[in-house]
């Protein structure tokens, strides 16, 4: 057994996960709503069934037909001692030869002393059975793989059990949240649908003329969890781990869980022998990995590329604000800019001159675009990162009622300012990303990335403040050990 749970981020509410927490609701409403009123409908003809006839005329030559047809199925339902009641009534229910010999009169037949009994007894059984809901909208394995594709997807909001439910609503929280506020809640929806698609069409060519049949969302959640290795491919994070029962937390790049975890559900298909549909786990990882490599690259393309026809709309847009701005319209102006930017943000220009003409209105939403595209600007060359740093200062002087700035562009902000030498600033901007959001991903490597800017400076004592925090959260990371290095001399006698 092994299983892996990322440790690194945490929900935002002021963007909060609305999609994840919809399909939260929607499994949960399924489970509590048609399932559980079918299972207590099943348990009141259950409790009819062994309290009737029936079980003295019908259980023994169920017996005899499965030992005969179906010894593994009899093996199962004796368990190693006398056979289960419960068991043989569950497999009747699912064997429709026998069901269509009874229903023949074969088995109890109208020359037998109880026939009328059975038969009375059996039409009452059958009233008191509900119309099927669970096994209806469930992947019945049995069947031709294309025989009802809607449960495809219906079956991902199917649970067998209170623990099943819990653990993959669980699962599908820590995962979903952060794919949602990554890729976008419509393409999240339509990835995690796609995913319970993949889980089912493998999981069924997989189990193909088995009796039982799939239902559950780990199929949809693995995706998520494929989807997730894939967004952060070579970032470190730190994940909590279980083999057996041994854990730990470790510290690696997100990508390495992919392939454990699909090794892990192909090895628990060979060697196990529970009822975990191992290879819908399977199918919904490798679906996942291929939605979001296809994701990733559909995105570079399009940053990489930018038609002629963009170029003149964007230059047209250049042409007008400059116009606006001579004519001395500059609310107008400003809006031209914004439209420039939003065409092309990676044009430093327009970005510059955005951020300038906003900054005219500081209490206006537009000025904290134009903060937001400033600090996104991604080239290295010292121009743009003069400018970044220029326009942080101006941002967080000017901004009202404040200055809005999200964890990640605290993160991308603190890593440029540390590597251009603007020290102040990038520790001010990790202090503050510790400050609202201590478990975020990039934490522990922005502390590391201050205090050795801070001992190339030859700021000893000032890289030597960011030890306490490092011991807290990366008491084996290397920079760590050198600062206790170099600690000693520093503590007072």
């Amino acid at each position: 057994m092994f299983f892996a749970i990322p440790l690194e981020n945490k929900p935002t509410w002021r963007n909060p996960p609305w999609m994840t927490v919809l399909l939260i609701l929607v499994n949960v409403l399924v489970f509590f709503g048609p399932q559980a009123r079918e299972e207590r409908a099943q348990e009141r003809a259950t409790a009819f069934y062994m309290d009737s006839v029936l079980p003295t005329l019908e259980l023994d030559p169920f017996i005899r037909h499965l030992e005969k047809e179906r010894p593994q199925d009899a093996a199962l339902a004796k368990g190693g001692g006398a056979y289960s009641t419960d068991t043989l009534l569950d497999l009747m229910q699912h064997d429709e030869v026998f069901l269509a010999r009874l229903r023949q009169q074969e088995i109890v037949g109208p020359r037998h002393p109880s026939f009328e009994a059975w038969q009375q007894a059996r039409a009452s059984y059958e009233a008191l059975r509900p119309p099927p809901f669970t096994e209806r909208w469930a992947k019945q394995y049995r069947e031709p793989l294309l025989a009802r594709p809607e449960t495809w997807l219906t079956a991902a909001f199917l649970h067998a059990d209170i623990g099943h439910l819990a653990g993959n609503m669980l699962f599908l929280f820590l995962f979903g949240f952060t794919v949602e506020l990554s890729i976008g809640r419509a393409c999240y929806l339509a990835f995690y649908l796609l995913g319970a698609v993949g889980a089912s069409l493998l999981s069924s060519w997989m189990y193909a003329g088995h009796l039982g049949y799939g239902l559950g969302a780990s199929g949809a959640i693995s995706a998520l969890m494929s989807m997730y290795a894939v967004l952060y491919r070579f970032r470190k994070i730190n994940f909590f781990y279980a083999i057996f029962f041994y854990f730990n937390v470790v510290r690696a790049p997100a990508i390495v869980l992919l392939p454990l975890w699909i090794a892990n559900e192909t090895l628990q298909h060979l060697w196990s022998h529970s009822n975990v549909g191992y290879m819908a786990h399977l199918g919904g990882l490798l679906t996942g990995a291929a939605l979001m490599m296809s994701f990733r690259a559909t995105r570079n393309a399009q940053v990489a590329t930018t038609a002629p026809s963009r170029q003149q709309d964007v230059q047209a847009q250049v042409d007008a604000a400059h116009e606006l701005t001579a004519a001395m319209k500059l609310e107008e102006a400003c809006q031209a800019w914004g439209r420039a930017v939003r065409m092309a943000p990676d044009d430093l220009s327009a970005v510059e001159k955005f951020f300038n003409t906003a900054a005219l209105w500081p209490d206006k939403p537009t000025f904290h675009q134009a903060a937001a595209a400033a600090f996104r600007l991604k080239a290295n060359d010292p121009q743009t990162l003069a400018f970044q740093h220029k326009a942080f200062k101006t941002y967080f002087d000017k901004a009202r009622p404040h200055a809005r700035l999200t964890a990640q562009d605290m993160a991308w902000l603190c890593k440029r300012f540390a590597r251009a030498g603007f020290m102040d600033d990038a520790a001010k901007l990790c202090r503050a990303l510790y400050a609202t959001d201590p478990a975020h991903a990039e934490v522990v490597d922005l502390v590391c990335v201050c205090a050795n800017a801070n001992l190339r400076a030859n700021q000893t004592e000032t890289a030597l403040g960011w030890l306490p925090m490092l011991q807290r959260h990366a008491p084996q990371h290397p920079t760590t050990q050198r600062l206790q290095a170099l600690s000693a001399p520093w503590r007072p006698s």
